[in-house]
């Protein structure tokens, strides 16, 4: 059986803050339906990366594609953007992220949340919409909460909520920066639960971490990243149970002492 053709590719990604390097040529693919978590240490460079991917920062080397079609690029090192507007809106539209924190707008509804995007952006009709957003919010298991106020909610609530409305903008991936790291470890479990049940309907997924049980159980690929490059990556049986980097040893026998 042939691989699937990937959804996100990313190769000899560089990208550097004035003088401060962040990424050092970095290589991460996610096939359809494979998701893959970046874990390390704070500073490692996972959330940047995540970022390049969705060209939220700009990147000074290295290729970025989506379904084989490069991103295009003009000028050079730190003056290098994407040049072709329509091609950024595409892409990013294609590939929802769900940040650390919620990013609700807190002057509309749990509903209008989740509606937003897809009328604004997609034009979608708004009967076809509202159905989709209810059913997605069904879904993450806050159905009861669609006229509620964000401040009305719990944090693992407004969480579910931000994959809801990502998840309506029917994307080809998901990227998560930190999804659970802003909430208590009780409603942490509740969006792990959501996000579990993504990766089992084999939604295509890039995930950064710091629950090192969750990238057990629902990747198919981990990448450690360190001081901006990739110290060890490998399917998680193996870099969870048989780590071959000091680096990676230390760093999980540290997140377990946490």
């Amino acid at each position: 059986m042939t691989n699937p053709a990937p959804v996100i590719e990313i190769r000899n990604l560089h990208k550097a803050y004035g003088p401060l390097e962040v990424l050092k040529g970095v290589d991460v693919t996610a096939r359809r339906g494979d998701v893959v978590s970046l874990i390390g240490s704070s500073g490692s460079g996972k959330s940047t990366l995540l970022r390049c991917c969705n060209l939220l920062e700009d990147s000074q080397q290295g290729d970025i594609l989506f379904k084989g079609e490069g991103v295009h690029w003009r000028g050079e090192g730190h003056q290098r953007r994407p040049s072709d507007a329509k091609q950024v809106l595409r892409i990013r539209t294609n590939l929802s992220m769900v940040f650390q924190q919620f990013n609700l707008w807190a002057h509309m509804t749990i509903l209008q949340n989740v509606m937003e995007a897809p009328l604004t952006v997609l034009g979608r009709p708004r009967d076809e919409v509202e159905a989709a957003a209810r059913g997605y919010l069904d879904k993450v298991g806050i159905g009861d909460k669609a006229e509620a106020w964000p401040a009305q909610l719990s944090g693992g609530q407004q969480q579910r909520a931000a994959i809801a409305r990502a998840l309506c903008m029917e994307p080809e991936a998901l990227l998560f920066d930190e999804p659970t790291s802003a909430l208590d470890p009780e409603l942490e479990q509740e969006v792990v639960r959501v996000i579990k049940d993504l990766a089992a309907e084999g939604r295509t997924m890039i995930i950064v971490t710091h629950d090192m049980k969750m990238a057990r159980d629902v990747s198919d690929h981990v990448v450690f990243l360190h001081q901006g490059l990739i110290e060890e990556e490998g399917p998680p049986d193996r870099l969870f149970g048989a780590p071959t980097s000091e680096r990676l040893r230390g760093f999980l026998k540290s997140t377990t002492h946490a």
